[in-house]
């Protein structure tokens, strides 16, 4: 009988169990597909095809990043072709290099911490808030040392950071804000967008992110002269409106490509959409189980205006309950997931020089925690009323 392997469900333990479905069985809960594409993509990308650029300089391209630095409150862009990428421009833009050191969380995707080891600095890991997933603002100022150049805020899920603290600590301590907003395109604080509030922020549009072209990636600013070094380096060191075979500085080529741009225009029109729909659906979900003490959400402050709920996130804060909701989701083909360890736990920091403080917050995390992708948030009712049945089973076994 045919079956195909699924990418899994890790356990609280931190393993990594295969999950095997048949093929024969249809999954019991029906999800919408990701990424979602429809005739505006189609007619893009004919138009991209059809003209004598495909590459970085097609006009598509500053259409995408004026249209997206200004829906995230921020008059310059600088696309690039992963977010990965953006990361790594930003540090290079900044001169940041061996000596330094770059506060990050260190409940992230390993990117987070691996553009600071890339631009040969040293990062310093810190512990996250234990409900709301995000960089505890109190642990990141104890990690400030002589060497330290900025801070790293990563916007988990979705949901921003306590930027006002944040900032704070950086003005008292001469630091730079940067925001990892990977998972925050249309996230607000205060009704400001993510990305607007540290020099740079830097977003992903991988496959898998509720803005997507595949791969892609942006760096946002207020900062004209950050902006200049940035698109410089980023354009093989070239100087916008001199010789196109003049490179006055070390750069490399970041350029995004238009096919990519084409898709994200038309991606971009859907978007509040989806971000509507998705906190529509993370409401109703929240009410289905409301009843459940267990279950305890990732927090959401006050502040907190708008969330582009890239992750719907919790707690059960009992491994075992946690591992039968896991199991349990996976079995009904809902995906779900969370990081199987720290960041620093991750293997190339036992060879690469990192700082790490202590995170008991982080290490419980990885044993108690789950997320559901945006995916299942876009789903029709019916099927989020399965998803909470299927959540409540498991946590009343």
């Amino acid at each position: 009988m045919p079956v195909v392997r699924e990418h899994g469900v890790t356990e609280p333990t931190g393993r990594l169990v295969p999950v095997v479905r048949d093929l024969a069985k249809p999954m019991s809960i029906h999800l919408p597909q990701w990424p979602q594409a429809g005739e505006r993509e189609a007619e893009l990308l004919r138009n991209v095809l059809e003209s004598e650029q495909w590459g970085g300089f097609h006009p598509y391209i500053k259409e995408f990043e004026d249209s997206f630095a200004a829906f995230q409150h921020c008059p310059h862009g600088i696309a690039v072709f992963n977010g990965t990428v953006s990361l790594e421009l930003a540090l290079s833009a900044l001169g940041i290099g061996a000596g330094d050191e770059i506060i990050v969380p260190v409940i992230s995707f390993i990117s987070t911490a691996t553009a600071v080891s890339r631009a040969g600095a040293t990062p310093v890991f810190v512990d996250v808030e234990p409900d709301s997933f995000n960089i505890h603002p109190e642990r990141a100022r104890e990690a400030i040392s002589a060497n330290t150049k900025a801070i790293m805020a990563v916007h988990f899920g979705g949901t921003p950071c306590r930027l006002d603290e944040l900032s704070r600590i950086c003005q008292e301590n001469n630091l730079l804000l940067l925001e990892d907003a990977a998972h925050a395109q249309g996230s607000e604080w205060n009704g400001r967008r993510v990305g607007s509030f540290g020099l740079a922020g830097s977003f992903s549009f991988q496959n898998g992110k509720v803005l997507t072209a595949g791969e892609g990636g942006i760096l946002v600013t207020h900062d004209p002269e950050f902006a200049g070094r940035a698109r410089s380096i980023a354009n093989c060191g070239r100087i916008p409106g001199r010789s196109f075979y003049e490179h006055p500085i070390l750069g490399a080529n970041f350029r995004m490509t238009a096919f990519q741009a084409a898709v994200l225009l038309a991606q971009m029109e859907r978007l509040p959409e989806q971000i509507e729909l998705r906190a529509a659906n993370v409401r109703l979900l929240k009410n289905l189980l409301a009843d459940l003490p267990e279950l305890q959400w990732q927090s959401q402050p006050e502040q907190v205006t708008q969330n582009s709920w890239y992750l719907l996130s919790a707690r059960l804060q009992d491994p075992p309950c946690c591992g039968r909701v896991r199991r349990a989701l996976t079995a009904a083909g809902v995906p779900n997931s969370f990081y199987p360890h720290p960041l620093y736990k991750n293997a190339v920091y036992s060879r690469v020089p990192c700082r790490v403080m202590p995170c008991p917050a982080a290490e419980a995390m990885v044993r108690d925690s789950f997320w559901l992708p945006h995916r299942v948030l876009l789903a029709e009712e019916d099927a989020l009323h399965e998803i909470a049945r299927t959540i409540r089973s498991a946590v009343q076994v």
